[in-house]
């Protein structure tokens, strides 16, 4: 099906016509050739979506209704043409193909139907994979933080990306970017981690992914979200600008331009009192007009109307939508509502000025022409329909290598692990033999909730059925439930660990969405205990004096406090996804070694908090508190299965002093000392003893993940700018300044191999968007021996 020629009674005269058909413009000038063509109904037609669901039989689709209000009837909303699709295949069981029929099929018609003749962008959400039936489900973010390794997630990232373009998808709704500020909160599962480095590293790497594949990547949630009060969901947000500025913003700096993300979408938060989808200093003044953003910025489902019915910010459905224009968002998701006849009506009354409108028009059309949506050879697919595939051997295969990099280490005492062979094994706990301990909430089977007759759509192997394939005879039992408190079920337990030789207990989080869930969206937690009576089991089957091997599926790290120091090893899986079965069972058994390290710190107190390792002197234990928050297991900490030797750290040439505006090379030999390949993950870190404002103790500035087979040796340089010790001074302003500071070389943000002490020198330097925003690393494999 080629792109809608309008014929001239329903179209602008035919050379404008082709003006915006021109693919020799530039998107922008297409766009500005066809708005003063549109009339008003059509350009706010452009700025919203519909909620569609695609027809099992590949008809069609079929507006979704939502408990906000049923969105317009199918024939009403494409009638003046239509800005988005909004999630054809993420809202109910559709086989692949059929729903690449129904949605090439719909778009058909809205070209057919509207006078110039535009298919819609569609979009779909894809954080743990395309959120569809029979997609490949990948870790959680908080396994891609985990593995250190952005390269691998920006193959996942582009794999994604593939799938979801062949199925006619423009546009993901991913990466999240927000940064961890406190770990009860429920959508902690989906952020990368507590750092703002590793969350911009790793996030830019999968913006990378999902751009080069043709999609638009889409940043969420701008800004500050995930520091709300209590880890509650849409709670108000206290934080100060300078905690904004130099912990929650870089990542979105890191996003836009080092993987050159095309979209954003708002935080739901209020900070400080505005609502940020009301924000103009922030959706413009920053994100536009300092930062030089010239994508589209999206709305939250549901966020222009919450200005009114959750914000009190707006008397009305018009006002919310034109505080929401002038703040500048551009298109409304997920259906129409305000953007719908409470703007148009707003309009026309003078209450809003219809520049609002050309201006997010504007950025919506231009983004449509780079998608190809306006040339007139346009095509609902860029391939068949029946060669959509959205899981496959190579997907999982992609899948399996970031779950087995993602598995974390914390405690391996007396070398319980890997499980001997000839031992008597026991496997208990409540997530041991479930697959959805596997998956996040934004994966399908997760986010849309059961449909028992269509069943999970992929092969998800528990800990269990994977576990049983290596280790013989393995006894099973629950123990308890993921929730509840019913502990009838841990005498069992407890008996076969008491009969075994080694225990494996698995505990965790189910993921889900606003209640159904223990971890997910509105799934938010009052401490860090884990949930129901997996607790009361962990210590039943630690006092039989059976060693234990304790897992942990979850979302959101658990507090690990001395009723848990019994436990002879620890392994962490933050929702490893649908092969994350395999790889736990091929860590616990050693046909892996494991190499994931912390995004999160692990806490030892289940209601000290909130804290990250992110803590200026005060912030840590002190001799003025009864409380002590050191974790148990800090950021960046992880295990393996051989040894590494770090040797001749230094800065290269001697230099001690270090320009305000220039560079300096840091360098260390990492050798694996033991028998067997693995990674080792080089971390830098900045201290600063003396700052105009305090400072976190340490914070990462650099990193390596260093695969090394028995004995080799690699030499890690990284390149690191001034511009990285940068800071929000005392007058609002980022700035490096000068005086001592030290940059760390370690295995955690804990445990230091070298300190490497250097004086800033010159004046105080004011520095802006454009700063240096990396220290990248070199290795150098098998360097000279006696090198530095």
């Amino acid at each position: 099906m080629r792109g809608h020629e309008p014929d001239d009674t329903r179209s602008a005269e035919s050379g404008e016509r082709e003006q915006w058909r021109d693919t020799r413009l530039t998107p922008a000038q297409r766009a500005e050739a066809l708005i003063p063509l549109m009339t008003l109904e059509e350009k706010v037609a452009q700025l919203v979506g519909v909620w569609v669901g695609a027809d099992a039989s590949g008809g069609g689709v079929a507006p979704h209704q939502t408990d906000m209000g049923g969105g317009p009837e199918w024939p009403d909303a494409i009638r003046q043409g239509l800005g988005q699709l909004t999630r054809p295949f993420g809202t109910a069981p559709v086989d692949p193909v059929a729903g690449a029929r129904s949605l090439a099929a719909s778009q058909e018609e809205i070209v057919r139907t509207s006078r110039f003749g535009i298919p819609a962008q569609v979009h779909e959400e894809c954080l743990t994979g395309f959120a569809a039936w029979r997609a490949t489900v990948y870790p959680a973010p908080l396994s891609w933080g985990a593995s250190f390794d952005p390269e691998l997630v920006e193959q996942v990232a582009a794999r994604i990306g593939r799938s979801m373009r062949a199925a006619g998808i423009h546009q993901g709704l991913a990466p999240v970017v927000d940064v961890t500020r406190d770990y009860r909160w429920g959508r902690t599962e989906e952020t990368i981690g507590e750092d703002p480095y590793l969350v911009g590293t790793v996030g830019a790497a999968y913006v990378r992914g999902l751009e080069g594949a043709g999609l638009v990547a889409t940043l969420k949630h701008f800004a500050g979200y995930s520091a709300s009060r209590g880890g509650r969901n849409l709670a108000p947000v206290p934080m100060g600008a300078r905690e904004l500025a130099d912990v929650v913003l870089p990542p979105f700096e890191m996003a836009l331009r080092l993987g050159g993300a095309r979209s954003v979408m708002n935080s739901y938060a209020e900070i400080d009192g505005v609502p940020v989808a009301a924000d103009e200093s922030l959706l413009t003044g920053l994100l536009r007009d300092e930062w030089g953003f010239d994508g589209t910025v999206v709305a939250d489902y549901f966020a222009v109307r919450f200005l009114e019915r959750l914000h009190g910010v707006a008397a009305d459905g018009g006002q919310a939508a034109g505080l929401a224009l002038r703040a500048g968002i551009d298109v409304e998701l997920p259906t129409v509502d305000t953007f719908g006849a409470p703007l148009v009506d707003a309009v026309k009354a003078g209450a809003v000025d219809e520049a609002l409108i050309d201006r997010a028009l504007r950025r919506v059309l231009t983004q449509k022409a780079e998608l190809g949506l306006l040339d007139p050879d346009w095509q609902p697919l860029p391939g068949p329909a029946d060669e959509v595939r959205l899981d496959d051997e190579e997907s999982q295969e992609l899948a399996l290598r970031l779950a087995r990099e993602a598995i974390v280490l914390l405690r391996n005492d007396d070398a319980v692990l890997p499980l001997q062979a000839g031992r008597k094994v026991a496997l208990v706990g409540p997530v041991a033999d479930d697959p959805m301990a596997m998956l996040g909430c934004y994966a399908f089977p997760a986010h849309v909730g059961p449909h028992p007759e269509h069943g999970l759509g992929l092969e998800i192997p528990s800990l269990r059925e994977a576990l049983a394939g290596l280790v013989p005879d393995l006894a099973y039992a629950p123990g308890c439930d993921i929730s509840g408190t019913d502990t009838s079920g841990i005498a069992e337990a407890v008996a076969l660990a008491t009969d075994s030789d080694v225990c494996v207990v698995a505990v965790g989080d189910r993921a889900g969405l606003f209640g159904r869930g223990t971890s997910g969206e509105g799934c938010d937690a009052t401490d860090l205990r884990l949930p129901g009576v997996q607790a009361e089991l962990v210590q039943a089957v630690l006092a039989t004096g059976t060693p234990v091997v304790l897992v942990l599926l979850a979302g959101r790290p658990y507090a690990l406090g001395e009723e848990t120091d019994a436990a002879k090893a620890v392994l962490f899986g933050f929702f490893p996804g649908q092969r994350g079965g395999q790889a736990l069972a091929e860590v616990l058994t050693g046909a892996v070694n494991p190499t994931g390290r912390l995004p999160v710190s692990v806490p030892r107190d289940a209601g000290g908090l909130p804290a990250t390792y992110l803590a200026p002197p005060l912030g840590r234990r002190t001799q003025v508190s009864s409380v002590d928050p050191t974790p148990a297991y800090p950021f960046g900490h992880g295990l393996g299965y051989t040894t590494y030797e770090w040797s001749e750290a230094r800065v290269a040439g001697g230099v001690t002093d270090w320009p305000v505006d220039g560079e300096v090379q840091v360098e260390v030999t990492v050798r694996n000392s033991g028998d067997r390949a693995g990674a080792e993950v080089v971390q830098l870190y900045l201290h600063d003893p003396v700052a105009q404002t305090t400072r976190p103790v340490v914070r990462l500035i650099g990193y390596a993940r260093v695969p090394l087979e028995a004995g080799e040796s690699a030499r890690v340089s990284f390149t690191v700018p001034a511009d990285a010790t940068s800071f929000t001074g005392t007058h609002g302003r980022r700035i490096v300044e000068p005086g001592d500071v030290e940059l760390r070389l370690g295995r955690s943000c804990a445990e230091t191999v070298a300190t490497l002490p250097l004086r800033l020198t010159g004046d105080v330097r004011d520095i802006g968007h454009g700063r240096r925003l990396q220290a990248p690393a070199q290795i150098d494999r098998n360097p000279p021996e006696g090198r530095g």
